[in-house]
């Protein structure tokens, strides 16, 4: 019997509500529509950097070898005028919607929730995503790497997962949900749907080949159960992200390549540009960044012990740079195995311009030059010292200087968060041999202004994939017109932006852009113009000479504003700092059974952040035992952390403060030992004053140290053990993660009142003033 066509499955008995006794033989089969994607339709792999400047790669002028990327500009796309969020969960939404941040509810990253509209980090149902809209029309979706669009107090086991990737369209993940990791010890993997319980690390382990291993998993397990069906892998590095982390072999390919310096690298770079036709004829490169707290000095004036010191920066970042393109040839290669690479959309790009967020020397302990507070103390440690020779290694968690970020963003000027074209002017590079070929005498070369939010619309005419009507409009144009052509006109004549007070307006080849420094008035002075087609580095304002059009711009980036949801816009009141009232529940304590698995970053972070706090060790009868060793507690990592642990007979605490180690002998355990307790007072000038106590008795309080704030701790906390990333790396030395051998019954965290430096307590005494005032 010939089966009717695929339709909507149907009751055959309608109607007969009593019949019963029916046969197979009585009814037609009726097979269910089964989604199929246009015959034809190709792969799609889209290849996301994090914080990778417009010039770190070679078709865009870097130095750094990335033969992959060399081989696909040669006979593909590139667009020098393509434009981005200059800050990365804002872009992520926009890449995988096609519709503004603002309006998604990303205007800022992931790690805030302030209640504002624009601020609310969750993609509602009627944004779908990229992956969604491609599962719909039969394919295959996957994601691996960096996810950072769920909210970090929605990233835990405990959530509902309404923002992870399985619920955002994809079939398989495999990646870290936050911004950020350590790329030789990730501190909190998640598969699908699951977060993994790992206590370490196999020799030779690195994350950026861990996630290209799964990517290619993926995609041989498709293929040998359906040979046919496309497939869409998004492909989202950590790299380059800080903490700056790389394998030694690469290192080791790149020492001595940075020694000539920043300002020599820019022109090399810019030279490259220039030759390979990037850029227009006269096009200049300006002077070093020079606005205060975002310049640059001449690497010339550097002691000769700075420079040897920041090169080694640069080596690392570069040896990052190199691993990916590795990593994606031997994603192409599995492809081209399997006859399919010359089908396949390859796009590969960044979510936002290099990172100044290493200041004008960088740091070897990240998450200390990385915290952000009102009341860093002076002695504030930005910078741990540590040996050279750690650095790019899993013992260092490092960023370069932001001269190293002003060569990544050549030719153009200040950085990512800023709405001046190094936050948001970045690489972007698309390859289908079998759909796009260039014609004879086509460059590859696009000029046209496009935009992050056309990305989507474009991926889906190429695979010939239409979005549902009854969702919210797209505010991004396909630029596939561009693509075929390189005639064409762009598709995307006005956009606004805006990222944390940085604001700008683009219209048919003219911007408008400020530099909005925090706390001062938004007005009309903050306004720059620039005419980018003939002035792409935005050198030469013109908002003297042309103030109607300023005015005009001005009004236009207020009315799109208003219609994105972007206000309220930051001031210095903290208003966009605060949190919902619904995590207070975060702040309560918790009591740890031994085997319980990791707790999860933000709600360990909850328990200790600028407060004072007590964690209770308490040991099962009878108690300890003379031999028995191990890790109590621990939490964080060589970023910043803290753990005890019994070695020898003896208690010991270890305080790693971001970088630099302190340990505490509290003497000997006698045997039936109970209950121990970690006691931190918070005290002004972000410090924690810490007592120990065995069953009662006082047994030591170390000196105060500077809290753990920000990103720090950034592994959770773990009991009976320390996984992955050690506090203590002597300890792991001796004995690896030092699982506790005795009965650990159990660890209580108990959150005590918030210290003097706390939000809460700023604004507290800052009302109390503001009443005495009046």
């Amino acid at each position: 019997m010939t089966p009717p066509p695929h339709g909507p499955r149907r009751d055959p008995y309608a109607g007969f509500p009593g019949r019963v006794g029916r046969t197979f033989a009585d009814s037609e089969p009726a097979w269910p529509d089964r989604r199929t994607p246009p015959a034809g339709a190709p792969n799609i792999v889209l290849v996301y950097l994090d914080d990778m400047g417009f010039s770190d790669i070679g078709p865009f002028g870097a130095e750094v070898p990335t033969p992959t990327l060399d081989a696909l500009a040669a006979d593909g796309i590139r667009l020098t005028n393509y434009h981005t969020v200059p800050l990365c969960s804002p872009s992520r939404a926009a890449l995988l919607t096609g519709c503004n941040p603002h309006r998604v509810g990303y205007a800022m990253v992931a790690n805030a929730d302030p209640g504002f509209p624009g601020y609310g980090m969750e993609i509602a149902p009627d944004f779908p995503t990229l992956a969604e809209t491609l599962h719909g029309a039969g394919y295959a979706t996957y994601a691996v790497g960096k996810w950072h669009l769920s909210r970090d107090a929605a990233s835990s086991a405990a959530d509902d997962r309404a923002n992870w990737p399985l619920q955002k369209g994809f079939d398989q993940y495999y990646g870290v949900l936050e911004g950020l990791t350590n790329l030789f010890h990730p501190h909190q993997l998640v598969r699908d749907n699951t977060p993994l319980d790992i206590d370490a690390f196999p020799d030779g382990y690195y994350y950026t080949d861990d996630i290209t291993d799964q990517a290619i998993s993926m995609v041989k397990s498709l293929r040998a159960h359906d040979t046919e069906k496309p497939f869409f892998l998004y492909y989202a590095h950590n790299a380059v992200h800080a903490p700056l982390q790389a394998k030694p072999a690469d290192l080791q390919r790149h020492r001595g390549r940075y020694t000539a310096g920043w300002d020599e690298l820019r022109r090399t770079r810019f030279n490259r540009q220039l030759a390979d036709g990037l850029f227009p004829p006269g096009t200049e490169l300006p002077p070093r960044n020079a606005e205060d707290g975002l310049d640059v000095g001449p690497w010339d004036e550097l002691r000769q012990e700075e420079q040897e010191l920041f090169a080694r920066y640069m080596e690392a970042y570069a040896a990052m740079v190199d691993n990916v393109d590795q990593n994606l040839a031997r994603l192409l290669d599995t492809l081209r195995d399997l006859n399919e690479l010359d089908n396949t959309i390859v796009v590969f790009t960044s979510d936002n311009g290099g990172s100044g967020e290493g200041g004008a020397e960088g740091s070897r302990s990240y998450f200390s030059r990385f915290a952000h507070h009102p009341h860093l103390p002076a002695d504030w440690p930005a910078d741990v010292e540590r040996d050279p020779d750690l650095i790019g290694g899993p013992r260092s968690l490092v960023h370069y200087p932001r001269g190293w970020a002003m060569a990544s963003n050549t030719p153009f000027r200040l950085y990512k968060r800023h709405t001046y074209a190094g936050g948001v002017r970045v690489p972007f590079l698309l390859s289908w041999p079998a759909g796009l070929p260039r014609a004879a005498g086509d460059d590859g070369i696009r000029h046209a202004y496009q935009y992050v939010t056309d990305v989507a619309p474009t991926l889906l005419e190429l695979a010939g994939v239409t979005r549902e009507d009854a969702v919210q409009e797209q505010d991004g144009a396909s630029f596939a017109a561009v693509l075929a052509d390189p005639a064409a006109a762009g598709t995307h004549t006005e956009q606004y932006c805006e990222m944390t007070g940085n604001r700008s307006y683009y219209r048919d080849g003219h911007k408008l852009v400020t530099l909005h420094r925090p706390g001062d008035p938004y007005d009309d002075g903050e306004w720059r113009l620039y005419d980018i087609r003939t002035d792409p580095t935005e050198l030469y304002d013109l908002s003297a000479e042309r103030p109607d059009l300023v005015k005009e711009l001005a009004a236009a980036w207020e009315e799109a504003a208003w219609r994105n949801g972007v206000f309220p816009l930051p001031d210095a009141s903290g208003a966009l700092a605060r949190r919902g009232p619904s995590e207070q529940r975060l702040t309560h304590s918790v009591t740890l059974l031994a085997g319980t698995p990791e707790l999860e970053r933000y709600r360990s972070s909850r328990l200790i952040a600028l407060r004072s706090w007590t964690a209770t060790v308490e040991l099962s009868a009878p108690g300890y035992a003379d031999g028995d060793a191990g890790v109590l507690l621990s939490h964080g990592d060589q970023g910043g952390g803290y753990s005890l642990y019994a070695e020898d007979g003896r208690l010991h605490f270890a305080y790693n403060a971001y970088g630099a180690l302190h340990t505490t002998d509290a003497g000997p355990l006698p045997p039936g030992t109970r209950r121990i307790e970690l006691v931190a007072t918070a005290e002004r000038g972000l410090r924690w004053r810490f007592t120990l106590t065995v069953d009662g008795t006082p047994r030591a309080t170390p000196a105060p140290v500077h809290q753990l704030i920000g990103m720090a701790p950034l592994q959770g906390i773990s009991i009976g053990v320390d996984r992955k990333s050690p506090v203590s790396w002597p300890l792991h030395e001796r004995h690896g993660v030092f699982r506790y051998t005795g009965n650990l019954h159990s660890v209580t965290y108990t959150p005590g009142p918030p210290g003097p430096d706390a939000p809460e307590e700023i604004a507290r005494a800052l009302r109390a003033a503001a009443a005495a005032f009046e």
